[in-house]
């Protein structure tokens, strides 16, 4: 079961440079477009790292001044440069950058974890190199949820007593490059009363099954993000369904992308479900099916 063994799913990267001139990319798949930076209504006590609201065709547009939003310089010309208007976790947000460098496409395996060291203020998930150029891809729910986290919506009283029964059965391992959405998903489970296992890369997931197999706390429900560096969610998904003692696991594909883009991928790798990040009350629901399922294959 070696991940250097899975199959690799490509990619494309939007890279992009902040004032430093250092590249960033960000999954092409978040991108809705990108606009040149339009005139901006500042709102009075809003977040500092927002440098304001735009109108894009009547709706309204929170713009991110993603320089200070990682720690960076701010722009030379606070009015120049361009928008990356993204669309993740359910929300519509612009990136206001420095310059949009171009479009590259690569593999899964291409992108490998942050360098050692690079401590919990990291904005990164992973690196890459283009020309020989290294590239840092954006953690963009980071920067969302430091800006605005999300509201913890969940109460275990909402829960049958047979549903809570199904989920304390459950053993779930959570498996997340970034450290905020592997927050937010613990977050939700321990808020039901679960505790679970995590993981921030597919190769540290399949050494937990490995570690845990045949133990009371054995593995019987994984959910995962799709986008991690050198094995992503699918290639995961289609490395359990590969492995005999794996196989059965109820997988749980759970991404910051549109899931209606993602469900025949995900369909097509063996997952069980797909969602869409973050929320709590949808997250519940998709685990209280997998516990479901999980106790009607073991019963």
């Amino acid at each position: 079961m070696a991940s250097q063994n899975a199959r690799a799913d490509s990619l494309s990267l939007l890279l992009f440079t902040l004032r430093s001139g250092k590249l960033m990319a960000i999954n092409l798949l978040k991108v809705s477009e990108i606009i040149p930076c339009p005139p901006l209504t500042k709102l009075p006590e809003s977040h500092p790292h927002v440098k304001g609201v735009a109108t894009l065709r009547g709706n309204s547009l929170s713009v991110i001044d993603l320089s200070r939003a990682i720690g960076e310089r701010p722009l030379e010309d606070p009015q120049g440069g361009c928008l990356i208007v993204t669309d993740i976790s359910r929300s519509k947000q612009g990136l206001h950058v420095q310059a949009v460098s171009k479009i590259v496409h690569c593999l899964s395996t291409d992108i490998k974890p942050p360098p050692y060291g690079s401590g919990s203020k990291s904005f990164i998930t992973g690196v890459t190199r283009v020309d020989n150029t290294l590239v840092q891809v954006l953690d963009i729910e980071k920067v969302i949820h430091g800006i605005a986290p999300p509201a913890h919506e969940v109460l275990t009283s909402e829960l049958s007593a047979d549903d809570a029964s199904l989920l304390a059965a459950t053993n779930i391992l959570v498996v997340d490059d970034s450290q905020v959405a592997l927050q937010q998903s613990v977050h939700t489970l321990r808020s039901l009363g679960i505790e679970c296992h995590t993981a921030r890369s597919a190769k540290d997931a399949i050494n937990t099954l490995l570690e845990l197999q045949g133990t009371e706390q054995e593995i019987n429900v994984v959910v995962s993000d799709i986008e991690m560096s050198e094995m992503d969610g699918y290639a995961f998904t289609r490395t359990l369904r590969d492995t005999p003692d794996f196989k059965h696991l109820y997988v749980l594909l759970h991404t910051s992308l549109d899931s209606a883009m993602n469900s025949e991928k995900a369909r097509l790798a063996g997952a069980n479900a797909v969602l869409t990040k973050f929320s709590s009350p949808d997250l519940t629901d998709c685990l209280i099916v997998a516990a479901r399922a999980v106790a009607f294959a073991e019963g």
